[in-house]
């Protein structure tokens, strides 16, 4: 008997994003900051927040059932379920993507997290292909979730314009026909660059303890040039070298959706490209970084615009900490959104 090949089917998408819109107004009445010089530097105009009581799993449950009723099958049909975060509900068990299944009612499915830190949805996304190719897994929850206002300084205006919180997920399912396969992934990391993005506590570093608070180690801390100047570097090389292996021209590509740090990453990334502006997928503006939850908030974004075709090839590309990157090429291969 031969065995017929199984491919990853990029199937579904679906998110959720909090009610409450943090304007760059409303930061000028907290930190020495301006909207004008926030939207120079970066491109954001707003961030969703999330409520007091509003978990990092509460969203990505919502972004997962979206998901799952999109891909038209059953919750009993998923038959692994994971979720990329560096905000997990608890520090550091259950896993948050524990806490999901649950919600969502999923019982008695392997279940996991990942940090990888922005670039944790494409990081899941080689781990599904992996999946699904060896025959392991069928059906596939992959969730970008992410409660950044729970480890933002809010005295710091360094950090507080940039992130935002929400959640997004994808179903990925094994098909017979390559023409719905991943084309290709890359994933990286380099850890020589860890304290260009990082929370120093709590962990076996710096344990919790009065010292922790007092020097509010448990918020996130970037050396934003530095890191800037890296991610331009990183991202444009990496897309090349995907594009070039696959012998795909970058003005072939209907969708780049890189993620959505800052404006000034995401234009000299596409200029050095030489994108099209028309294939930029944009959501700086309106979300700001939402670390995990980042790319597949844009597709979803896409997806309900009606600009996502069945079939439309997409190009990702991510940068976190770390440092870690990835990129990937896969077709969109749900239904066109109604």
């Amino acid at each position: 008997m031969v065995s017929v090949p199984l491919y990853a089917s990029f199937r579904s998408i679906g998110a959720y994003v909090p009610e409450k819109i943090l304007s760059n107004y409303d930061l000028e009445k907290m930190v020495d900051t301006s909207d004008e010089w926030i939207i120079k530097r970066t491109g954001i105009k707003q961030r969703h927040i999330a409520a007091t009581n509003e978990t990092t799993s509460d969203m990505g449950a919502k972004a997962a059932l979206l998901a799952i009723e999109r891909a038209g099958i059953s919750k009993e049909e998923i038959d692994l379920v994971m979720c990329a975060t560096v905000t997990p509900d608890y520090f550091n068990m259950p896993a948050t993507a524990c806490i999901i299944s649950d919600k969502i009612g999923i019982h008695n499915v392997q279940a996991f997290d990942i940090s990888a830190a922005c670039s944790g949805f494409v990081y899941l996304l080689t781990m599904a292909k992996a999946f699904i190719e060896s025959g392991m897994k069928k059906n596939i929850l992959v969730i970008g979730a992410e409660k950044f206002s729970s480890i933002v300084d809010y005295t710091d205006r360094t950090t507080c314009i940039l992130f935002g919180d929400g959640a997004g997920a994808a179903v990925i399912c094994a098909s017979d026909k390559k023409e719905e396969g991943f084309i290709d992934i890359h994933a990286s990391a380099d850890g020589s660059y860890a304290d260009f993005l990082m929370t120093p506590a709590p962990g076996s570093v710096h344990p919790v303890s009065q010292k922790v608070i007092d020097e509010r180690l448990n918020f996130v801390q970037m050396k934003g040039n530095e890191t800037f100047k890296l991610a331009v570097k990183t991202l444009t090389k990496d897309v090349q070298e995907i594009l070039e292996k696959n012998s795909i021209k970058a003005s072939d590509i209907p969708h780049f959706i890189p993620h959505q740090a800052n404006y000034r990453i995401i234009k000299a990334v596409g200029d050095a490209l030489g994108m099209r502006e028309d294939q930029v997928v944009l959501t700086v503006h309106k979300y700001g970084n939402t670390s995990a939850a980042s790319i597949p908030m844009a597709i979803n974004d896409l997806y309900q615009s009606g600009k996502l075709q069945t079939g439309e090839l997409m190009l990702l590309d991510t940068f976190g900490g770390g440092l870690t990157w990835a990129s990937a090429l896969l077709p969109f291969c749900g239904k066109t959104h109604s």
